[in-house]
């Protein structure tokens, strides 16, 4: 297939083109041409629009896509779907499954289904056996395998001595832990934060504090092991300020933030929202508008969806039983790009793909001539409304039903794949 992007503006820091608006011709997943006019004739397919960008692919690095085990909930097929809607290339999928990715018989199964989806499929090894959280599992077979990182996923690790192994484990060969930062024992039954809102629903609370401590004692842990640690999900100004001094002591210390916890604050659960009861929890507006000078300061390395499906029986019904999680894949970008109208086209791909490439060790593709063709196409000013019955999840657990966003992702194209939202 001969695919055609008219008009594009090119973002990408590798490129010799960064900046420039230019026509991409793309023949079986390779780069032909990029020049200010290319013929139509040329092509078999073209893509076009007023205020086109295009970027290397997106990255989001922390999905679930609950195959194998929970297939009612969402498949690699779905999920997959998603992620493209989404804008995203390459999707690193938690190992919350059933078996849990915590072998390699699992990592070698994830990556080889991935050759038949639309986006890449890297699997994160379990830090720990079955995510006990006692018993470091095969890291090494699984990084030899595909597995791009290490975590213990929704099951963050409380012991320091089993994760302080795991760093040193993963140092021998460059290896990445992805923690989300959580004491477990501060607050072993909340359901939301800690604050005036949990009080008036007389539902008990998660302090900030169970997430501050972690941040504060695995910082220590990657000083002590000279390794790296990522902290996904922050919802603290406080542990951004501890990650922004453990970065300026050159430690190997980065983290990310979810779209929800910027969109949305605890005040949206006073009608008991399931959907908005998520992990880590929503927080009060005043605590999340601080995190927001994080992101422009270059504190915050990347933005996670948390994509985590769950069927309409794990959200129907009272809110101390609903499960935690919202799908974020389709409306990740447009969530940022509607709260920050100011983030430039490169802020926002290093947000949502070349800072991740960059910490996990990933390829960088280059939109350059002769190179393999992984890129999203997204317009910034593009005004879309987002519809439950249009979305590809095969779960619809989200708070975003019916809201309309600025900026959207067009679509991806990975090699000899094109995904085009209609």
């Amino acid at each position: 297939m001969k695919l055609l992007i008219k008009q594009a503006c090119i973002a990408d820091p590798h490129s010799s083109h960064q900046g420039t608006i230019q026509d991409i011709l793309i023949e079986n997943g390779i780069i032909r041409e990029i020049a200010s006019e290319i013929p139509a004739d040329k092509a078999d397919k073209i893509i076009k629009g007023k205020g086109l960008f295009v970027s290397p692919g997106w990255v989001d690095i922390f999905s679930n896509f609950a195959e194998p085990g929970y297939e009612f909930k969402e498949t690699l097929e779905s999920g997959a779907r998603a992620a493209a809607a989404g804008g995203f290339t390459d999707v690193f999928l938690i190992p919350d499954t059933n078996p849990a990715t915590d072998n390699k018989t699992q990592v070698e199964y994830l990556r080889q289904r991935s050759a038949y989806l639309p986006v890449n499929i890297w699997p994160i090894g379990a830090i720990t056996r079955n995510l006990d959280g006692k018993h470091l599992a095969e890291m090494y077979d699984m990084q030899n395998s595909g597995a791009v990182a290490f975590s213990d996923g929704l099951h963050p690790v409380q012991s320091a001595g089993v994760l302080v192994k795991a760093l040193q484990y993963v140092k021998a060969f460059e290896g990445v832990i992805i923690q989300i930062p959580d004491d477990t024992s501060i607050a072993p039954n909340g359901l939301m934060h800690e604050g005036i809102v949990s009080t008036r629903l007389g539902l008990p609370g998660m302090p900030l504090m169970s997430e501050e401590l972690i941040i504060a004692r695995d910082i220590k842990l990657a000083r002590y092991t000279d390794s790296h640690i990522h902290f996904t999900g922050v919802t603290s100004p406080k542990s951004m300020e501890y990650i922004r001094r453990a970065k300026a002591s050159g430690l190997q210390v980065t983290c990310s933030i979810t779209p929800y916890h910027l969109f949305f604050s605890d005040d949206d659960l006073l009608q008991y929202d399931t959907n908005l009861k998520v992990y880590p929890p929503l927080r009060p507006r005043a605590v999340s508008d601080l995190l927001k000078e994080a992101i422009f300061d270059g504190t915050v390395d990347c933005v996670s969806s948390h994509h985590l499906p769950q069927e309409y029986d794990s959200k129907v019904l009272e809110f101390e039983h609903a499960k935690y999680g919202m799908i974020g894949l389709e409306t990740a970008y447009g969530a940022m790009q509607t709260l920050f109208p100011s983030l430039s086209p490169d802020k926002i791909y290093a947000l949502f793909g070349g800072n991740a490439r960059k910490i996990f060790n990933m390829q960088h593709p280059r939109i350059e001539k002769k190179e393999e063709a992984i890129m999203t196409i997204f317009n910034p000013k593009e005004s879309w409304h987002f519809k439950l019955s249009s979305s590809k999840s095969k779960s619809k657990n989200t708070a975003f039903q019916d809201h309309t966003f600025t900026g959207r992702p067009v679509g991806i194209i990975r090699n000899d794949t094109l995904y085009i939202n209609e």
